[in-house]
């Protein structure tokens, strides 16, 4: 059996992406593939929720207190989007590449519901959960199950025969495995992690309009101290850190995308203070909002 990252180059032969650098959504719905040449620096990002399998190439996750490293052969679960920094290495001068799989709402409940009827819940209890943030190796089933995604991808009418179903079958094989209490958590409306999941969809919806935790807290149903105490459970970060590392990065996506000036992108991202905003884009990025567009224009 051909290993991932020979698949992911067979997909990037096929269609043409051996020059494409960043993430793109492939033909089936909600799957993307990523290639990048060069090593990246720690710098922050805000990974979105959903399934990252690596196939070559590997990355370190940063926390104040400790790492997550993975690679190939390995899968990382979020549950929710969270800001985090991070570095990427290419091994043995060949590109890092990889796929990531957005998780349907819809399609994770009915799971879960099924599993719930089938009891017990196949999930490990032995699972360490860390936050929002879970790794792991990928297993038989999950490695089976990746590669006839990848198979589909270079068939356009497989891929729309086939591709929810195997989407589905990798879904059900991560609930599964030790990272899926993750993914059960974000299932069960009434529990801390599928409010706080809530919380943070309105976050990154309505971010550029005014936001306070007592308002975030009550729209959930928790008190303030007990919504705090979830929120940086999940996220590792305080509501109001979260909210301004959305507005940063959206702000960076505005100069670097459209060439927004500073105090432009300041106001659409929810800053009142054009200094205040200056100030910390340069402490979150270690470079000012001119020096992100010189670079990219070098």
């Amino acid at each position: 059996m051909p290993t991932i990252a020979n698949m992911l180059q067979q997909y990037a032969e096929h269609s043409q992406l051996l020059s494409f650098e960043g993430t793109m959504e492939t033909i089936i719905p909600g799957v993307y593939f990523h290639r990048a040449t060069k090593s990246s620096p720690r710098q922050p990002l805000i990974y979105n929720s959903g399934i990252i399998i690596v196939g070559q190439g590997h990355k370190i996750i940063h926390f104040p207190e400790h790492q997550i490293k993975y690679g190939a052969g390995d899968y990382l679960v979020l549950g929710v989007p969270v800001p985090l920094e991070c570095e990427a290495f290419t091994d043995n001068g060949l590109p890092v590449m990889g796929i990531a799989i957005d998780i349907n709402p819809a399609m994770l409940h009915k799971l879960v519901n099924q599993m719930i009827l089938h009891k017990p819940l196949c999930t490990s209890s032995s699972s360490s959960q860390t936050g929002g943030v879970q790794s792991a190796t990928l297993d038989t089933a999950m490695e089976h199950v990746t590669h006839r995604l990848l198979t589909v991808l270079n068939n356009p009418l497989e891929a729309e025969v086939f591709g929810e179903d195997i989407v589905k079958e990798l879904v059900y094989r991560v609930l599964c495995g030790p990272q899926g209490d993750t993914l059960i958590g974000l299932a069960m409306h009434d529990g801390h992690y599928a409010r706080i999941a809530r919380t943070l969809s309105t976050m990154h919806s309505s971010y550029a309009n005014q936001i306070t935790v007592e308002g975030l807290a009550e729209d959930v149903n928790m008190s303030v101290s007990s919504f705090h105490r979830a929120f940086k459970q999940v996220t590792f970060e305080s509501p109001l850190q979260y909210l301004k590392k959305v507005r940063l990065a959206k702000a960076k996506e505005l100069i670097t995308a459209s060439g927004s000036k500073a105090n432009e992108a300041a106001l659409k991202v929810g800053y009142t203070s054009a200094s205040q905003f200056s100030r910390e884009f340069k402490r979150h990025f270690n470079k000012t909002p001119s020096e992100v567009l010189t670079q990219l224009h070098s």
